[in-house]
């Protein structure tokens, strides 16, 4: 099995580095192949650009899904985002470990969605979902949030989690990946601090404790349903014979807050 870790974070020796460096031991330790994308270590570039690509179709007018296409197309898609498509054909398992900044991952992790899901190489119309790039492997997020999860439950002042992780997970869900659950690490103080050092420092250690020990089976876990590509219809809405999985995709319009 092969494990590849995308870690956005900009201090290795912060516990978003120290979880990554403990999702690779853990893996080879069970006899996996790892790799591991540190974006900030390879200084990853977030901001797609034309200046990321030769022989452009439009000299004058950079449209983001044109050049990525013709890239793709002509053999021309940078390098570096060549190098981490490959990785990711290589993987049986991804996982992407950041923190939670302002309700999101980092910019730096964004920017590598819009620069490696590759239109024309990773995606189109009719390489999506189910039937994507990348069917077959599994995906997961493993993030770090500062409060603790009764702030990020259905009610609490933080969100519900599981409607803000929606989109990264979808997105992932779009390019074929079978999302597993995320692994979120609740109650990671950093410069504000609500809790004791030995508090902060045995909820640390559970974490780890929790955290490799659901590595040691993560492959035989259930991922979440998505729609699959056949469930929508020709105006792009879901079938009324289709499921819905998510408040975000749903068959009624209007949702009721109690």
């Amino acid at each position: 099995m092969k494990a590849h870790v995308v870690l956005a974070h900009p201090e290795p020796l912060s516990f978003n580095g120290h979880l990554a460096s403990l999702a690779r031991r853990t893996f080879e330790e069970r006899g996996w192949s790892v790799t591991v994308s540190d974006l900030y270590a390879m200084g990853f570039d977030p901001s797609e650009r034309a200046a990321f690509y030769r022989n452009l179709q439009n000299s004058e007018r950079f449209d983001t899904q044109s050049e990525q296409r013709h890239a793709a197309m002509n053999g021309t898609i940078p390098a570096e985002v060549q190098a981490e498509i490959g990785r990711l054909d290589q993987a049986d398992l991804v996982i992407l470990q950041y923190p939670m900044w302002w309700h999101m991952p980092p910019a730096i992790l964004k920017g590598w969605f819009d620069r490696v899901f590759v239109y024309g190489e990773v995606y189109k119309s009719d390489v999506r979902f189910d039937k994507g790039r990348f069917q077959g492997k599994k995906a997961m997020l493993s993030l770090t949030v500062a409060t603790s999860a009764e702030t990020y439950a259905f009610n609490g002042r933080s969100g519900d989690i599981d409607l803000m992780l929606w989109p990264v997970n979808f997105t992932l869900a779009y390019v074929g990946f079978g999302v597993l659950q995320p692994f979120v690490a609740y109650g990671v103080e950093s410069g504000l601090r609500y809790s004791s050092s030995g508090e902060i420092e045995e909820r640390l250690q559970q974490i780890q404790a929790n955290y490799v020990d659901r590595l040691q089976t993560i492959e035989e876990e259930a991922t979440i349903p998505f729609n699959c590509l056949d469930e929508w219809g020709a105006d792009g809405r879901i079938k009324a014979s289709a499921p819905a999985h998510s408040p975000f995709i749903r068959h009624r319009e209007h949702l009721e807050i109690d």
